[in-house]
């Protein structure tokens, strides 16, 4: 059982599927992110206060320090245990986070907190339905572990994956308040083609999705 002190540091590995993006080699690049800032950003209630939806997004790309700073947010580690800034069902890890890039897919591994490299497509129109999506610089997809929520129905995996993802969903909308910058939590997603496209494991499904970005002017 992999508990809240075990962090995944390994890619997902699955059969090759006609049809979806070459999978990046596991000795490719790791992305080294800067070390987050460890205080700064508008005040709780005043982040609050700003917190938005927002469905229209300049196409300006994020520095490595607010993508740094995001991720942390979103998911990091934020103390010496190994826990996350966001809760998670029965002490067990089961979301990971993956970033839809433009020069493709990464996972966001917290405890060195840097970018794994997934795929090298760029599958951001992939990420949902919507037209924003394909030019927003960065979507966040939430991929959940089922293997990982033993001894309960599959619905009920799918119930607290969610809870979990709505955690994580939130810090980056508190986060984007804070910082200027524009998100919105999505289901609006083609869930099948985009476990096919991310070439995710049998017991693997993506909860939601989520796209960040600067807004347009």
């Amino acid at each position: 059982m992999i508990t809240r002190r075990t962090v995944s540091t390994g890619l997902v590995s699955s059969a090759i599927l006609a049809g979806v993006p070459e999978a990046a080699s596991p000795e490719g690049a790791v992305r080294e992110l800067p070390p987050p800032r460890p205080s700064g950003g508008k005040p709780l209630l005043d982040a609050l206060k700003l917190r938005r939806s927002t469905r229209e997004y300049s196409d300006r790309m994020l520095p490595a320090q607010v993508l740094s700073d995001l991720l942390w947010s979103a998911f990091g580690i934020n103390r010496p245990s190994g826990d996350r800034t966001a809760p998670y069902w029965r002490h067990i890890m089961v979301i990971d986070l993956y970033a839809a890039l433009a020069d493709g897919v990464w996972l966001y591994e917290p405890k060195r907190h840097a970018l794994l490299p997934h795929l090298k497509a760029d599958i951001r129109a992939k990420t949902g339905l919507q037209d924003f999506v394909a030019t927003a610089p960065l979507n966040l997809v939430y991929v959940a572990h089922g293997e990982r929520m033993q001894d309960i129905s599959e619905n009920d995996r799918r119930l607290f994956a969610s809870v979990d993802t709505g955690f994580i969903g939130q810090n980056v909308y508190l986060f984007c308040a804070s910082e200027g910058l524009a998100t919105v939590f999505r289901g609006a997603v083609d869930y099948k083609a985009l476990n096919r496209t991310m070439r995710l494991g049998p017991e693997q499904f993506v909860t939601f999705a989520q796209t960040v970005g600067y807004p347009r002017e």
